[in-house]
């Protein structure tokens, strides 16, 4: 299996009945209970060869704390957990090999830029699947009534971070974008004044930057509002941030995929946009003070 497959059947996993059980739990339970959370929502498939010690060993707890998880969560005993936990991850990758089948038999005649056009096709729909507008409409409505709004992305989720920043500009009344010249150094510089009543919005995709996970929890212990737009549920930054907008981001050449990020962010300012009527008004304002320096099409 792919890299890229191996991330869409991930995607289908924490979809699953299970998988919400474990973000639940890595989001409300205890820092044992987290970890082991964790682990599985990272190694599903590792998980369900573990005897209870390999799987104590590689939570760093013990097996009296992975029995209890197990009962904590729905089931009789660590061997019923494993086997729900195969039978989940089989139910996920059922997909996954129709579309590996499917790639094998057509190796010859898909080019390079033919897959990459379906992964980004394939991680639309899912995305689309996946982000419900109340969730966009909560999101707007803390962007809306922040004092300010910090946008971090470092590496290749930089480029997202200018392209939110502009887009919100018009409509929030201060928006620091935290990338860009003095590096990761400058961008905390930028940060240091955050407080309640601000947010940030962090954006992390592969591969992840460990500064951003270093900032968001800087700014979640200055009491500001953290929302993360990240690709699946066991991204680094999930347990750090208030609010989460998933965009997948698979790939089977490249780190990751980013079409689905440009699509959540512009669904995000679109909701923005129309949240309010004031935000019409912006939106006329800007037109017309931007007329002026663009190509007349009568011209």
């Amino acid at each position: 299996m792919t890299s890229g497959e191996s991330v869409s059947a991930d995607v289908a996993f924490v979809q699953s009945p299970l998988g919400q059980v474990l973000s639940a739990v890595l989001t409300e339970g205890s820092a044992s209970h987290r970890s082991i959370a964790d682990y599985l929502m990272r190694n599903p498939m590792r998980g369900t060869a573990l005897k209870i010690e390999e799987m104590a060993e590689g939570c760093k707890v013990s097996t009296a704390t992975i029995s209890r998880f197990a009962r904590d969560i729905g089931f009789g005993s660590y061997g019923a957990m494993r086997s729900a936990l195969a039978e989940t991850l089989h139910s996920a990758l059922q997909p996954v090999e129709k579309l590996r089948s499917s790639i094998v038999r057509r190796k010859e005649a898909v080019s390079p830029a033919e897959a990459s056009m379906e992964y980004a096709r394939a991680n639309l729909a899912t995305t689309q699947g996946a982000l419900s507008q109340q969730a966009l409409d909560e999101v707007a409505r803390k962007i809306d009534g922040a004092r300010t709004i910090y946008v971090l992305g470092l590496g290749m989720s930089s480029s997202f971070a200018s392209l939110l920043s502009l887009h919100l500009q018009p409509y929030c009344k201060h928006v620091v974008e935290m990338a860009g010249a003095g590096g990761n150094e400058a961008a905390a510089g930028r940060l240091v004044h955050i407080e309640r009543g601000d947010m940030l919005v962090a954006l992390s995709f592969p591969r992840y930057s460990s500064d951003t996970m270093r900032l968001a929890h800087f700014a979640r212990n200055r009491n500001a509002c953290v929302v993360a737009m990240t690709d699946v549920p066991s991204a680094p930054m999930v347990p750090l941030s208030d609010h989460v907008l998933y965009a997948s981001s698979a790939h089977g050449v490249l780190p990751g995929s980013y079409v689905a990020a440009v699509a959540v962010i512009e669904a995000l300012v679109a909701t923005l946009m129309v949240s309010n009527k004031s935000n019409v008004r912006k939106a006329a304002r800007l037109t017309e003070v931007m007329s002026e320096y663009l190509v007349d099409p009568a011209v």
